[in-house]
């Protein structure tokens, strides 16, 4: 059975409508759901995306009427095909109840549009505003699990480190089987402020796949993170064996970006965002309030689980997205795109020689160390990015 190489992002917001109105609050104005299928097909080239709106009813009539004049096709292995770029039903959820300190942030995708309708029917009377993204789900963790079993979905817990809105993140949940049955998770998404290493530091954590995102709040920021994945076909059931690792289906590679840039790796004085500790008092401003960073939340975890590395991981290779790279602005990422046609062709496949008779040779240089995960970062910390270094 012949097996193929897929670039999958399973974490993109919708900002707008085909009414344009809002969906994902912050997200862009030309993040609609069309735009999105067409930056994934025609410039990112990753052939899988999972758009994590699509529980609103009006994404629904959307891909509707892409289907209905022929634009879009339904996939009888789960998933939606435009052009190019398979399109995998997914929604963000916050999860706020009497188990957990919360909100919890968690990914649902389901095979098929009428699954995903049936989804929302049962959201709607659990949920204020089912137009929006990312709302207040009323009911425990363990219940909207069993909800998407029962439709055929996948259950993945988002950024699970991040601050605020995540599944350790806030600093209470010391494991997850306080809050989710273990059973019914699927894989875990690790957030741009960590990565494979970091993660396995938690033994609890090494029966599941881990997914590298993007939660992609603008067209530029799709595959910022994504994985690789040996897949016979780009459909829902196929991406499941993946996550399985069942029939030689899985994850080869995941793709993110250094931890170090991530703008909630260090601790930080929640007040000015000077680098501190837990419990210190900062010295450039007085407050004693912080926002933890992600590497030391997982060493307060790692304290209370045994210390073992899962041995068998896909290679993480610390990336950036080509807007990162110094001096690379948007006249030479047109003339790169223009030339090598997708993000993912000039990432990985355009040669030293072929990079050159297009941009300056300090971002090829740029471009080929991005291949090897070799850079040189700023960190970040308080919702502030880190920096690529010359």
């Amino acid at each position: 059975m012949h097996l193929q190489s897929i670039y999958a992002d399973l974490h993109v917001h919708v900002g707008r409508d085909k009414y344009n109105k809002p969906v994902k609050i912050t997200g862009g104005k030309s993040l609609t759901l069309t735009n999105i299928l067409k930056e994934a097909s025609r410039n990112k080239g990753i052939q899988m995306v999972g758009v994590i709106d699509c529980h609103s009813p009006a994404i629904q009539e959307e891909l509707s009427d892409l289907v209905q004049v022929s634009k879009a096709e339904e996939l009888k292995g789960g998933g939606i095909r435009f052009e190019e770029v398979t399109l995998i039903l997914g929604t963000e959820i916050e999860i706020y109840d009497e188990t957990c300190a919360g909100p919890i942030h968690v990914l649902c995708f389901l095979p098929t549009l009428q699954q995903m309708r049936q989804f929302t029917s049962w959201l709607s009377t659990r949920m204020t505003n089912i137009n929006l993204s990312s709302q207040r789900f009323y009911g425990s963790g363990k219940s909207l699990q069993q909800q998407v079993r029962e439709l055929g979905g996948l259950f993945i817990p988002a950024h699970i480190f991040t601050p605020f809105k995540s599944l350790y993140g806030k600093g209470v949940v010391r494991s997850l089987t306080e809050v989710l049955d273990p059973e019914m998770i699927d894989a875990v998404e690790l957030g741009l402020s960590s990565d494979t290493s970091m993660a396995d530091q938690i033994s609890e954590l090494h029966g599941y796949t881990y997914l590298t995102n993007s939660d992609a709040h603008s067209l530029a920021k799709i595959a910022r993170e994504y994985q690789e994945l040996r897949l016979k076909e780009g459909t829902f059931s196929e991406l499941s064996l993946a996550l399985q690792e069942k029939e030689g289906r899985k994850v080869v590679t995941n793709y993110g970006m250094h931890p170090k840039l991530g703008k909630y790796y260090h601790t930080v004085c929640k007040n000015c965002l000077a680098p501190g500790k837990f419990g210190f008092t900062c010295p450039d401003c007085g407050s004693d309030k912080v926002i933890k960073g992600v590497a030391e939340r997982i060493q307060e975890l790692v304290s209370k689980h045994e210390q073992l590395q899962h041995s068998n991981r896909p290679t993480y290779i610390h990336q950036v997205p080509l807007e990162y790279i110094p001096g690379l602005g948007e006249k030479s990422y047109h003339k790169l795109l223009k030339n090598f046609g997708t993000e993912m062709e000039i990432i990985h496949h355009a040669t030293k020689e072929q990079l050159n008779d297009v941009v300056p040779d300090n971002i090829t240089k740029h471009i080929l160390q991005m291949r090897k995960g070799i850079q040189h970062v700023k960190s970040g910390g308080g919702g502030k990015y880190g920096k690529l270094l010359e």
